[in-house]
């Protein structure tokens, strides 16, 4: 359904978008008269796109492109529900290669040392790409500072480089994955991976291609990699499509090494369509394990299109399958 007709309907109000939601509710067939599903509510209701989170001291922190000036906005939560904002900047310095305005997809995790490491995207001045550099901090929260005056993947022949995302595998090896931003210049995209280095703060070895835009439904594009492992296969959560529409949406390819071949699932785990309507262009998701078990957070767009705030949904596995647990909707 378009946005068009959901701004003729009348709503009846926001879905909440909780980890309670413990299934789709099962309900009698709906009367030809009934409402469509209302958008659900934005756990962060503010422009929040790419959110990358990470757990650190007992609480979550987000991270996201900061659309309100500075480079890498977050937010703190201590359930992953209610999210309490920062005026800070996780980033505030840029490091010497790059121009501020198009800092974009920050990705940070933690580091045997205790302390945290920040892969982001800035803007390659000498070329005006966006390349991939590197950054540190003793907290969760920043400052982080950067730790080379160059960028750490900047393949200016491809486009450049966007959407870092950090795997670490069973035997302690580290892995940063991205995506080359062809779409910038008529070129192919590719999600790509190579190993780091023990402290993450080198490539330890040749990237290698995983796979590009072959699905009718990925549109032109492949971004936004999200690495797990489940049932001992090798799980990529990945973004297609045009962002700027209700047309994005998550995909899913499995391998059974971390180089791949991955087979993609046909269509989309999490779209506008298959949620009807409810997260409207979903995509820059992540994934993050808890106690009461796994969840994807991922941002959407407002009925208006005018910003991305931040959903979660509870995720779900079968042995290296994933599902989705909607919210209930009411009837």
């Amino acid at each position: 359904m378009t946005i068009s007709k959901w701004r003729r309907m009348t709503i009846s109000g926001f879905i909440a978008a909780t980890l309670s939601a413990a299934a789709l509710v099962a309900c009698a067939p709906a009367a030809p008269s009934s409402p469509t599903p209302s958008p659900a509510a934005f756990l962060i209701d503010r422009d929040f796109a790419d959110p990358d989170v990470v757990e650190a001291d007992g609480r979550y922190v987000a991270f996201a492109i900061n659309s309100r000036g500075g480079n890498v906005q977050f937010a703190t939560s201590e359930d992953l529900i209610d999210w309490q904002g920062s005026l800070d900047d996780a980033l505030p310095d840029l490091p010497a290669w790059a121009s501020p305005g198009r800092t974009w997809a920050p990705d940070v995790s933690a580091r045997a040392a205790g302390d945290y490491i920040m892969y982001f995207v800035a803007t390659h001045t000498a070329t005006d790409r966006q390349c991939i550099g590197v950054a540190t901090s003793p907290a969760a929260t920043g400052p982080f500072v950067s730790v080379s005056d160059e960028p750490l993947v900047c393949p200016i022949d491809e486009g450049g480089a966007i959407d870092p995302a950090t795997f670490v595998d069973d035997d302690g090896t580290r892995y940063l994955i991205w995506k080359n931003d062809g779409n910038c210049c008529g070129i192919d995209t590719w999600i790509h991976v190579a190993p780091l280095s023990p402290d993450g703060t080198q490539l330890a070895g040749s990237a290698t291609r995983l796979f590009t835009q072959t699905e009718p439904w990925e549109g032109k594009l492949v971004e936004g990699p999200t690495l797990v492992k489940r049932g001992g296969q090798y799980v990529m959560f990945y973004s297609a499509n045009d962002y700027a529409t209700e047309d994005y949406a998550v995909g899913v390819a499995t391998a059974p090494a971390i180089a791949g071949p991955y087979v993609k699932r046909d269509e989309p785990l999490l779209s506008t369509d298959a949620t009807s309507g409810r997260y409207i262009g979903p995509g820059g998701q992540d994934v993050i394990t808890t106690p009461d078990g796994d969840v994807i957070l991922f941002h959407g767009w407002d009925e208006l299109l005018i910003y991305r705030g931040m959903h979660s949904l509870p995720l779900d596995w079968e042995g290296a399958v994933p599902s989705l647990r909607l919210p209930s909707t009411d009837h």
